[in-house]
């Protein structure tokens, strides 16, 4: 594995690069004539010129992961919407600046004396901006309560959430996004309701009535979050089309329901985005205090623990390295923000975006990698205000497989055609059956009018490519069979290896293939 010496990392990353090719070489010159270049590079300039990409913006950088080689280059330099790419950088970042055996802590205090069973004041839940705290780990902090032996609270149940700010939404992010799942309201406390982890979100489940005509039924998990609905669920015809909608109105926990489930369509699910998520996690956990035989007197309310308040309970979530391969894999934004307002709180003492994103630019000019343009506004790349370059993102592969941290990193990226969603990810119905299955380890990136991919394509011969090709503004079908070819070119060799792949709607639960097919983000 290559190691940058740490002095050659301070400066511009173009002369990282030129330290790092064989003497007398320099980026784009030298093998890059040689005719196997030259057969890739006429491969890749005749996939891009596929009418799909008409009038589109494309960029796209290939080097060896080793040496820093060029291979091939279009616009490398242009700076493009990135997407959920933009993940990688936050990833990096994370490791680097929190460590892979970064946790967050949950805790319950006593905010008040403790005369027998009874606090004489109020229990608060302090959040420590775990991502992945599920109703299991409340139901578990609250036995831990009762065993102390409370079982009587005089005041009331607190949310405290005070580790990072108030803001609750990113940089930009759409307004009509604010149901989505992957649009979730940001709090150091917050809850899940699976193993996918979409922090701030509850699920709704949905299965058809006895006949065609009536009301599906509607439950939501967990049964204790405080939402309401209005409007209905009807079951149509067998073998109707799913129309169902669940949506939020904006500023409280009110979930509109309209459109039908097909009578033979089985239970379904869908995956909302809550209002003020401290709230709901603390209600979620009076119920399990309550199950556990521990009574609040009060309602649960937004607070903070005073200064002397007593740890009673805790729950540490799995190290941030654990946390990678959901993050990557499925493009987990409510993991990415979660990351950026640690990385605030813990390296310059504020939970917030522009500290967190301050930090992620600080680490990036120790990598030598500030000096390629870009603007990041978030973690996730949800933003519209992100802009990154293909140069950037290649750098970013070469540097990081210097880094202690590259293993995790490396094995938290989607697989291309990996059956096995927790492998392949958000790759997983792509490039099947081709040169790329297997090989081309890579983070998508995808909303309306962008898609792109950057990664690693390791070869039968051995050498390791990274790659980045970020495609924008395009207003008709998608690229994405054009993105995949690439991909599938880059691990095989010859013409013989490339294959076109149609985009695939891969369950509702690929929010990116969903933005990108039904041009809705």
């Amino acid at each position: 594995m290559l190691t940058l010496p740490a002095r050659l990392l301070s400066v511009p990353l173009a002369v990282v690069l030129a330290a790092l090719l064989p003497a007398g070489a320099a980026p784009g010159s030298g093998t890059r004539t040689t005719a196997a270049a030259r057969s890739l590079g006429s491969d890749l300039d005749a996939l891009l010129a596929d009418p799909a990409l008409t009038g589109a913006q494309v960029s796209a950088l290939v080097t060896d992961a080793a040496s820093g080689e060029v291979l091939y280059e279009r616009s490398p330099g242009a700076l493009l919407l990135p997407a959920s790419t933009q993940k990688t950088v936050t990833a990096a970042a994370a490791l680097d600046l929190l460590g892979p055996d970064h946790r967050f802590t949950t805790e319950v205090l006593a905010a008040g004396p403790r005369p027998g069973g009874r606090i004489d004041g109020d229990l608060v839940l302090r959040g420590g901006g775990d991502p992945t705290l599920l109703p299991a780990d409340l139901d578990a902090l609250a036995a831990r309560v009762a065993a102390v032996g409370v079982t009587e609270v005089g005041g009331a149940l607190l949310a405290d959430a005070s580790r990072w700010d108030g803001v609750p939404l990113g940089p930009s992010w759409s307004w009509d996004d604010q149901a989505a799942y992957y649009s979730p309201q940001i709090s150091a406390l917050t809850l899940t309701t699976d193993t996918d982890y979409d922090p701030g979100t509850v699920r709704v489940a949905l299965t058809p009535g006895e006949a065609p005509g009536r009301p599906a039924g509607v439950r939501v998990v967990p049964a204790e979050a405080p939402v309401r609905f209005t409007g209905q669920v009807t079951t149509g015809a067998a073998g109707s089309a799913r129309t169902a909608v669940v949506d939020r109105r904006p500023g409280g926990n009110e979930l509109l329901l309209s459109g039908s489930v097909p009578a033979d369509g089985g239970p379904s699910e869908e995956w909302i985005a809550v209002d003020s998520p401290a709230l709901v996690a603390a209600q979620v956990f009076a119920a399990a205090l309550a199950r556990h035989g521990v009574t609040v007197h009060g309602a649960p309310a937004p607070g903070r623990a005073p200064a002397g308040a007593q740890v009673l309970a805790g729950h540490d979530s799995a190290p941030l390295s654990a946390l990678m391969a959901p993050f990557l894999k499925l493009s987990n934004n409510g993991i990415a923000e979660t990351l950026v307002k640690e990385i605030g709180r813990v390296r310059a003492g504020s939970g917030s975006w522009a500290a967190g994103i301050d930090q992620v630019r600080g680490f990036l000019h120790r990598a030598g990698l500030e000096p390629t343009e870009a603007r990041q506004v978030d973690g996730s790349g949800l933003s519209r205000h992100n802009l990154l370059t293909a140069r950037r993102l290649t750098a970013l592969f070469r540097f990081a497989r210097t880094r202690p941290w590259f293993t995790v990193w490396y094995r938290a990226l989607p697989v291309a055609g990996d059956a096995r969603r927790a492998v392949g990810g958000t790759l997983t119905n792509r490039m099947r059956g081709t040169a790329a299955e297997g090989r081309v380890h890579a983070k998508t990136g995808s909303m309306t009018g962008v898609d792109a991919l950057a990664g690693y394509a390791e070869r039968a011969d051995g050498r390791t490519l990274a790659f980045a090709v970020l495609v924008n503004n395009f207003a008709g079908s998608s690229p994405r069979s054009v993105i995949d070819a690439f991909a599938v070119r880059l691990a095989g060799e010859g013409r013989a290896a490339v294959r076109s792949v149609p985009p695939t709607a891969a369950g509702s639960r690929d929010w990116e293939t969903a933005c990108l097919m039904g041009a809705r983000c």
